[in-house]
C-alpha cells in the first residue's frame, strides 16, 4: 500500500534548449487603457507560477504550425484577458497594486528546439531540474520590475515531432481555477473553420474584481489564526516571499497513492464519533500527509507542539451571492486545521479528517468577507506549519487543443519543506491508477526519514 516514486535511472537536466525567438505578442483589437482593481487576495500573491503541458507528435500539426495558431490565439484571448498585455503598477495614491492594462506593453512569446525527444527526456512526472529550460527567463530577467511581463508562453520542440508549451503568469492574474478556463479560451482561438475564423471563447471571463473588494468598513468578525499580521509602513511596498524559509539542504521524495489506497484511507475516515468528517479523496489524503509531516518534526518534545496545516478552499460558490465561475482572479482563501501531534499520533484517523473538514466548513460567506476585510486592515499572509498546494483536480490535461489533449501537464515544482505539491498521475486511458495521487514533498534528510516511515505505518495501520 502506497509507494515512493521511484526516481529514473538517469535524469537529463540538460535538455539542450535553444531558443530562436523572443517577440512580444499584442491584442489583436484595441482595448481599452485602464486600472485594474486588484482584491486582498490578489495583492499578497506577487509572484510567478509556471507551468508545462507536454504534447507527443500530431503530423497534421508538426511544431512550426502549432507555434503559429498559439501565437495567433494568445493575440486574440489578450483582447477579453486586457491585463496580460499590461504590466503590474503601485498606485501611489491607493499604496495598492494593480494591473495597468495598457494593451502596449505585450505578453512574451518564445520559440525553442531541443536536440532530445521526449522518450529521451524520460519521465514526465519526476520534477527535472531541467525542465526550468522549457519555460526560459532569462530573456526577461534584466527588465526593471515594472517592465516585467505578466503572461510568458513558450514553445518547444522536440527531435520526435512532440513539443511541450511552458507559461509562466504572475500569481495575481490567475488562481489554478481561473488558468485552466484562460487555457480553454486559449486552445479555443488556435481552433480555425474553413473560413479562416475562430470558433467562440469556450468561457467568457469575468474580470470584475470589485466583487471581492473588501467592505467600507471593513468588519473582522472571525479570529483568523491562519493570517499572521505584518508592520507595514504607509506607502511602502511590500512583497515578501510567502513562506519564506532559510537555504538548507533538503531531501525531495514523490509518495504514490492509487485509487485502491485513497479508498482505503476512505473507509478509515468512517467514524460515527466523527460526525462532521467530510469523506473526500483530497480531505483523507490531507489528514494523511499532516498526520506524517507533523510527527516527522525534530524537536524536543513535539508531541506538545501544535501543527496547523494550510490548505486552499475555492470561495466561488460560498459566497452569496456565489461569484461567476468565470471570475478571473483569485478566488481562494488559506483554511486550517490545528492540533497537538500527540492527538495526530494517538487519536483516531476519522477525527482528523473532521478537522480538516470543520477547516473548509468553516469557510462561509462571513468567514471569507471577514478574511478579506482583515486583509484591508493588516496586509498579511498565511500563517501555519506547512501548506498543501493541490494541483490534483485542476485538470490542465483535459484541455482539448487542435492537436489534442496533453499527455501530462504539471508545476515546474520548487524544493521547499513548507509546501507540499499535489498532482496527478498520467492518464493513459487504461490503468485504473489515473485517479491516485503524487504527493511532492521536500524535507531535511533526518525528517524525510520519518516521514516515509509514518507515511507506510499509517497506511497499514
Amino acid at each position: 500500500m502506497g509507494a515512493v516514486y521511484q526516481p529514473p535511472e538517469s535524469t537529463i537536466e540538460d535538455l539542450q534548449v535553444t531558443i530562436h525567438d523572443t517577440s512580444l505578442v499584442f491584442p489583436l483589437e484595441e482595448t481599452q487603457k485602464k486600472p485594474m482593481f486588484l482584491s486582498n487576495i490578489d495583492q499578497v500573491l506577487n509572484f510567478d507560477v509556471q507551468t508545462l503541458h507536454f504534447f507527443t507528435a500530431n503530423p497534421e500539426f508538426p511544431p512550426e504550425i502549432v507555434t503559429e495558431r498559439l501565437r495567433n490565439a494568445l493575440s486574440k484571448v489578450l483582447v477579453p484577458y486586457d491585463f496580460l498585455a499590461g504590466r503590474l503598477k503601485m498606485n501611489q495614491e491607493s499604496k495598492r497594486l494593480e494591473f495597468d492594462c495598457n494593451g502596449v506593453a505585450g505578453a512574451v512569446f518564445l520559440v525553442a528546439s531541443s536536440e532530445l525527444t521526449l522518450k529521451e527526456i524520460g519521465d514526465l512526472v519526476y520534477p527535472n531540474p531541467g525542465f526550468r529550460q522549457l519555460i526560459a527567463h532569462d530573456s526577461i530577467d534584466h527588465l526593471e520590475k515594472d517592465d516585467k511581463p505578466l503572461c510568458i508562453i513558450q514553445v518547444t520542440s522536440f527531435k520526435c515531432g512532440g513539443f511541450a508549451i511552458g507559461t509562466s503568469t504572475n500569481h495575481i492574474t490567475f488562481d489554478g481555477i481561473s488558468f485552466k478556463i484562460f487555457l480553454q479560451n486559449l486552445a479555443s482561438q488556435a481552433f480555425d473553420d474553413d473560413n479562416n475564423n475562430s470558433k467562440p471563447l469556450a468561457i467568457v471571463p469575468c474580470n470584475d474584481r470589485t466583487l471581492l473588494a473588501a467592505r467600507t468598513p471593513p468588519r473582522v468578525t472571525f479570529p483568523h489564526h491562519e493570517l499572521l499580521k505584518l508592520e507595514v509602513p504607509i506607502g511602502e511596498e511590500l512583497n515578501p516571499k510567502v513562506f519564506e524559509t532559510l537555504q538548507e539542504e533538503l531531501d525531495f521524495k514523490i509518495f504514490k497513492l492509487n485509487s485502491s489506497d485513497i479508498s482505503s484511507l476512505k473507509e478509515k475516515a468512517k467514524d460515527e464519533n466523527a460526525p462532521h468528517a467530510k469523506i473526500t479523496s483530497f480531505n483523507v489524503v490531507t489528514s494523511h500527509v499532516w498526520r506524517c509531516k507533523a510527527l516527522s518534526f525534530d524537536v524536543e518534545n513535539n508531541s506538545e507542539r501544535i501543527s496547523t496545516v494550510l490548505f486552499a478552499v475555492d470561495i466561488r460558490s460560498r459566497l452569496n451571492p456565489p461569484l461567476p465561475k468565470s471570475y478571473t482572479g483569485n478566488a481562494v482563501l488559506t483554511s486550517y486545521a490545528s492540533a497537538k501531534c500527540h492527538e495526530l499520533e494517538e487519536g483516531p484517523f476519522s477525527k482528523i479528517v473532521e478537522l480538516v473538514s470543520q477547516g473548509s466548513m468553516r469557510m462561509t460567506d462571513e468567514y471569507a468577507r471577514s478574511a478579506i476585510d482583515w486583509g484591508e486592515i493588516y496586509k498579511g499572509f498565511p500563517n501555519g506549519e506547512f501548506l498543501i498546494s493541490s494541483w490534483w483536480k485542476l485538470g490542465f490535461s483535459q484541455v482539448e487543443y487542435p492537436w489534442g489533449k496533453p499527455k501530462y501537464s504539471c508545476p515546474v515544482v520548487c524544493h521547499r519543506k513548507d509546501i507540499i505539491l499535489l498532482f496527478p498521475n498520467i492518464d493513459d486511458g487504461i490503468s485504473s491508477n489515473n485517479d491516485g495521487v503524487n504527493i511532492f514533498v521536500a524535507l531535511p534528510p533526518k525528517q524525510m526519514e520519518k516521514f516515509e516511515s509514518y507515511f507506510h505505518k499509517f497506511l497499514l495501520a
